[in-house]
This record gives C-alpha cells, sequence and structure tokens, in this order.
C-alpha cells in the first residue's frame, strides 16, 4: 500500500499530493463542490503558509505540488475540514449518497486514507509530475489542451493563486 504519512524529518519539504474520494466515487460533478475545495486551499495559503505550485480537480481525486513548514499538518488540516463541508453538502443535496461513505461500523469517511506523498526532491522530477498534473483532464478526455480544464494551475484565469515554479 502506498504511503500514507508524510516523515517528521522532511514534513516543510515540497510534496506531489493525491486526495482520492472514497472509492474513487465521481463527486465532484458540480461547481460548488470545486468551490469548496477552492477555498479551502485558498484559506491554507492566507493563513498556513500553503506554496502551491500546481494542481489539478478532477472528478474522483485531486492533485497538488504544494510546500508548506507543516506539510503534514495541511493534509490532516484540510482533509477534515473538506471532509465535513462534503458532508454537510451531502446531506443538504443528495443525502441518499451519504451512506457510500460509511464503513461497516457506520463511521463517516470521505477520503481515501493514503495521499501517496512524494517529496520533491529533483528540477525533472518536478516537472515530471507537473506535466502529468495539468495533462490529467487531457488523459480523461475532459478537455483538448490542459488550459482549457478550469480547476488547474494550467488555467491562467483559475482563481487560485499559484506561486512561482519550485525547482530544488
Amino acid at each position: 500500500m502506498p504511503s500514507v504519512k508524510i516523515h517528521k524529518e522532511f514534513n516543510s519539504g515540497v510534496y506531489f499530493l493525491t486526495f482520492s474520494v472514497k472509492h474513487l466515487y465521481y463527486f465532484f460533478d458540480r461547481q460548488y463542490r470545486w468551490n469548496i475545495l477552492a477555498n479551502s486551499l485558498k484559506y491554507c495559503q492566507r493563513e498556513k503558509q500553503l506554496k502551491i505550485y500546481a494542481f489539478v480537480f478532477m472528478l474522483n481525486h485531486i492533485h497538488l505540488i504544494i510546500g508548506s513548514p507543516d506539510v503534514s499538518g495541511f493534509v490532516c488540516d484540510f482533509k477534515k475540514f473538506t471532509s465535513k463541508e462534503f458532508r454537510k453538502n451531502i446531506e443538504n443535496t443528495e443525502p441518499n449518497v451519504l451512506k457510500l461513505f460509511l464503513d461497516a461500523d457506520g463511521k463517516y469517511e470521505f477520503w481515501e486514507k493514503t495521499n501517496m506523498p512524494k517529496i520533491i526532491e529533483t528540477e525533472e522530477f518536478y516537472f515530471q509530475k507537473a506535466i502529468y498534473i495539468h495533462n490529467n483532464p487531457v488523459k480523461k478526455n475532459y478537455v483538448i489542451t490542459p488550459e482549457y480544464w478550469c480547476w488547474s494551475s494550467a488555467n491562467p484565469q483559475c482563481e487560485i493563486t499559484v506561486d512561482d515554479i519550485y525547482c530544488p
């Protein structure tokens, strides 16, 4: 199983992360749900020193290249906050969907446990992951070119501010 945790020695590094919706359910099919993700990331940029170097929101997962003085704290806070917001959203808009996110004990879990953290240690690895992130919507045939996908750092009109390119 891929790594779940970010090693404490490297907590302030720059990481490629993937957050996947439980059971890879296509949950991000409505604009207001993407807004929850965007608003949470923007809050972390303002209040928690989060740097976003590349990102994409897909229908059932998001990819990020981020840096922070406390990456594991960001991951925990982001997943916890968005999970609560998505639960409220589900209860208000599609209550029957809630059962998809309940485990055998009836406990609500929105995100998969793993974040697949990969520390960015070389310029080559950074650009490999950034290209992968930007091409994800093209690979899925959602758009013809990366800059057409609304929720991507490849889109110059996206409302999430992207930090200058990081090169280790």
